[in-house]
């Protein structure tokens, strides 16, 4: 089955950076749009990126401009660079298969103190 291994959040002051890591297993993953996504506390889970098998991104409006999607097809991994971070950042950050959602993950944690 699919497993997803989400890696890289932390804690960091406002306007800091941050790299997430993805490590993707039982898929052809090559093939596959991937999609990272958020989820506050209260809040619904929510889309924060896409890329496709081809490289080509997607983002919500709130990550436009300081978020990069990416994808290494050899490690089977895909990343989320998180520049100029925001307290409204916070969240657990997951990712998935974005046609077809898999079970999620643990997660990461991303916390941004102002």
């Amino acid at each position: 089955q699919v497993q997803l291994v989400e890696s890289g959040g932390g804690l960091v002051q406002a306007g800091g950076s941050l790299r997430l890591s993805c490590a993707v297993s039982g898929i052809i993953f090559s093939i596959n749009t991937m999609g990272w996504y958020r989820q506050a506390p209260g809040k619904q889970r929510e889309l924060v990126a896409t890329i496709t098998m081809f490289g080509n991104t997607n983002y919500a409006e709130s990550a436009k401009g300081r978020f990069t999607i990416s994808r290494d097809t050899a490690k089977n991994t895909v990343y989320l660079q998180m520049n100029n971070l925001k307290p409204e950042d916070t969240a657990v950050y997951y990712c998935n298969v974005f046609q077809s959602p898999a079970a999620w993950g643990q997660g990461t944690q991303v916390t941004v103190s102002s």
